[in-house]
């Protein structure tokens, strides 16, 4: 019965015993049991990871609590509502790996922004969406108003009728996240198409910079986001990919402890799902010990690193919780005999 109602799960339980298959069970197990216990969740996501729709399976895990705050890329930010308003008119590129650079041109002038495998409509993307942001900076600029890059979104999406999308609506993690009010940082958001657009429009005089608050107000929000949500069993850091999205929020807890001088919790979980290997200064290859050195996590924090694809490892893992959340006698059942079975062979 276990195994008819939690497919994913006893799938993982049954056949992911080493190697990094073990490690995507144990970050799965330890994941939920956080939760289970009343913690919270983080993530951070890097890449292009709302261009390869991992909405489908991040959006009904944010509507089931599994996640409690978000550090985006501008690009994931912005690439997350194209999907719900011209997912239409996206093409797909199977064999990009066999194009030539004239290829590559064909596809510029088709007026197609390519993403690995898939591609970004100019028209019914960038410059449909370009059509209601923009009107939005330029009343914030003439009524002195101020807010966090992602706030335009969360007010933009939940404005978008229902006749107006092209994608499920159920598969938009940006719409999911805006309902939910989720807490979310945007670091190096002038780093997307949208900062770009921003940018010209502040350089022809058309609107004012400072109605986009800085990175460092970020932080400052972020102080009292992880305070919140590290109340009772804490909040742990699960991270897609390296970069500025989770060095970004990571830094939080050192910050609070060295610069502010106040008592802090550490993150109560780590893991990592990334395909960079560990090299000298990569922070994308870079193992959790080394973030010890730097009073980000601790030796007795839970860590995990998936050197896998994301987008094979995410929505896996994201799917075994939601069966968690909705049978979740039935989940810890199945994780029990797991965990038996694999304590036999423990040298």
């Amino acid at each position: 019965m276990a195994t008819r109602a939690l497919p994913m799960l006893s799938f993982v339980a049954g056949n992911y015993r080493n190697f990094n298959a073990r490690a995507t069970r144990d970050a799965l197990y330890a994941y939920w049991d956080h939760v289970r216990a009343g913690g919270r969740m983080y993530w951070a996501v890097a890449g292009a990871m709302s261009s390869a729709q991992l909405g489908i399976s991040l959006a009904p895990a944010i509507r089931a609590g599994l996640i409690h705050g978000l550090s985006v890329t501008g690009a994931n930010l912005e690439e997350s509502l194209f999907r719900l308003v011209a997912h239409k008119s996206y093409k797909d590129f199977p064999e990009y790996r066999y194009f030539t650079k004239r290829d590559d041109t064909k596809i510029l002038r088709q007026r197609m922004r390519r993403v690995t495998d898939t591609s970004i409509p100019e028209d019914e993307a960038f410059r449909a969406v370009e059509k209601i942001l923009v009107p939005m900076w330029e009343r914030a600029t003439k009524n002195g108003e101020r807010r966090f890059w992602h706030e335009y979104f969360y007010e933009l999406v939940l404005s978008i009728p229902r006749s107006k999308h092209e994608g499920p609506a159920g598969d938009c993690w940006l719409l999911a996240a805006a309902k939910a009010n989720l807490p979310m940082v945007v670091p190096g958001h002038e780093d997307s198409t949208f900062g770009n657009i921003f940018a010209s429009h502040v350089k022809l005089g058309e609107c004012n910079a400072s109605i986009v608050k800085s990175g460092i107000e970020y932080m400052a929000r972020l102080y009292d986001d992880y305070r919140a949500l590290s109340r009772g069993k804490g909040i742990g850091f699960f991270q897609i990919g390296g970069g500025i999205a989770g060095d970004f929020p990571i830094c939080v807890v050192p910050s609070i402890k060295y610069d502010l001088q106040a008592k802090v919790k550490p993150w109560a979980y780590f893991c990592q799902i990334s395909d960079s290997t560990t090299s000298y200064g990569s922070y994308s290859g870079a193992t959790p010990n080394e973030k010890i050195t730097w009073d980000k996590l601790t030796e007795r924090t839970p860590m995990f690193v998936i050197e896998s694809d994301a987008t094979i490892v995410a929505p896996m893992m994201l799917r075994a919780l939601l069966e968690c959340r909705a049978n979740p006698k039935a989940a810890d059942t199945i994780i029990r005999d797991s965990r038996k079975e694999t304590a036999r062979f423990r040298a």
